[in-house]
């Protein structure tokens, strides 16, 4: 048996979820979307080092308040669209995570990422520009803050959800 490599996504608030899956729901081809909106962290981390990802991921969550970020906007995928978020604190607690898992990342892992919320993707280049143009006069920026750390298992298609990892600290997040 073949285990599935684990997933580390960034927990939108509750109303930023839904309105994010809604807009992904409209816009994503419906043949390849498996997922609701999600901030992804790490793509692929190795199914072996689950017990210190959960470890780690537990760790940060418990010390830490909600970080705080901000949707800023749209940014073209080349092949797709996504809302653009800003969080400095967010890309600190991803590098601290990083840093403690040096050795077992992949190639995509080791590169800090443009975090994004993905609305539409695997489409021309002409149908995702069009998408971007139409929703940029109506896409309002907002502050939030991320709610906690995901882990998920990938099963090819739709993610095994394998728990969340609520921001429980006191004071300023990451």
């Amino acid at each position: 048996m073949v285990l599935p490599p684990l997933i580390v996504t960034a927990l939108l608030p509750a109303d930023l979820h839904r309105w994010a899956t809604a807009l992904r729901t409209q816009h994503f081809p419906p043949e390849r979307n498996y997922l609701e909106a999600h901030v992804t962290l790490f793509h692929a981390l190795p199914p072996s080092s689950e017990r210190e990802v959960r470890a780690a991921l537990a760790g940060e969550a418990s010390a830490l308040a909600p970080v705080q970020a901000r949707l800023s906007g749209l940014i073209s995928l080349g092949r797709g669209t996504a809302l653009r978020i800003e969080s400095p604190a967010m890309l600190s607690l991803r590098d601290r995570l990083a840093e403690r898992f040096h050795g077992i990342l992949t190639p995509q892992d080791s590169h800090r990422p443009r975090l994004h919320v993905t609305i539409q993707n695997k489409v021309t280049p002409a149908e995702a520009r069009t998408l971007k143009e139409q929703l940029e006069p109506v896409i309002e920026p907002r502050a939030f803050a991320f709610r906690g750390l995901g882990l998920h298992l990938y099963r090819g298609g739709p993610w095994e959800a394998a728990g969340e990892f609520p921001f429980r600290g006191k004071g300023q997040g990451a």
